[in-house]
Formats: structure tokens, C-alpha cells, sequence
């Protein structure tokens, strides 16, 4: 997941995996992945521009689609780490990647499309003029 290119906002995040995310195989089940992007995605906020920020706007990233393929499964041995990267594609338009992965064997890979939204408007909004010069 390696690309030099400063518009592009990326985080790599140590996943613990809790004895509760592992399934009676053994394995961590699909679901947790699901909690796992967001724990990356809200880490790569807390770096570039945290929720806060945008909740003080009335403003929020949310969620329009989420894609994870599953390559190896995760155990509760295993020590991940998940990498994101997002880039800002329109005005109000965003797309991740991610990575999760332990010394180059990919566990698994994911993208999510989202909007910058207006809480109260329910309608996508802009990102603020600063945010779109320096990422899109």
C-alpha cells in the first residue's frame, strides 16, 4: 500500500485482537473487520481532521458502501497492523483503502466510499475550502 503522494491521507494502525473477536474456530470473525476499519478510519481523523472539528460544523463523514476481501485468516496469535489511506475525491467525496496485514502476509483488503454530510441538512456538504486545496 505504498504511494508517495501528499494528497493522499494515510495511517497505520497495531490491531490487538481480543479474545472476544475470535470465533469457536478459533478465528476472528468477518464482523470485527468491519470494527477494525473504523478504529483505522477514526485514527486517520484524529491525525488530519478530527470529529470534533467537523461536529462543531453540524458536519460528518458517513458511510456509503464498505467491500472487505478476506485472503488468510486472523487468529488471536496473530499481531496485525491496518494501514488506510484516504483520498478525497470531489467536493464532498471520499474513498478508503486498507490494508491488514503482519509482516507482508495481507489478511485482508478493504475500500469504503463516503460523503462529507450535514447532520442537521442529511445532505453532503462541501469539505471546508483549506481541506480541499491541500488534498484534492
Amino acid at each position: 500500500m505504498s504511494e508517495n503522494n501528499d494528497k493522499i491521507m494515510t495511517v497505520d494502525t497495531p490491531i490487538i485482537v481480543r479474545g472476544y473477536d475470535v470465533d469457536f474456530m478459533g478465528v476472528v470473525n468477518n464482523t470485527v473487520y468491519v470494527k477494525w476499519l473504523e478504529d483505522m478510519r477514526m485514527a486517520l481523523l484524529d491525525k488530519y481532521f478530527p470529529l470534533t472539528e467537523m461536529l462543531k460544523e453540524g458536519n460528518a463523514p458517513i458511510l456509503a458502501e464498505t467491500s472487505i476481501q478476506y485472503k488468510h485468516p486472523v487468529t488471536f496469535n496473530d499481531h496485525p497492523v491496518g494501514h488506510c489511506r484516504i483520498r478525497l475525491t470531489g467536493r464532498s467525496r471520499w474513498q478508503a483503502e486498507f490494508e491488514i496485514e503482519e509482516n507482508g502476509r495481507v489478511f485482508a483488503t478493504a475500500q469504503q466510499t463516503g460523503y462529507y454530510f450535514n447532520i442537521e441538512r442529511r445532505r453532503p456538504v462541501p469539505f471546508p475550502d483549506e481541506w480541499l486545496t491541500k488534498y484534492l
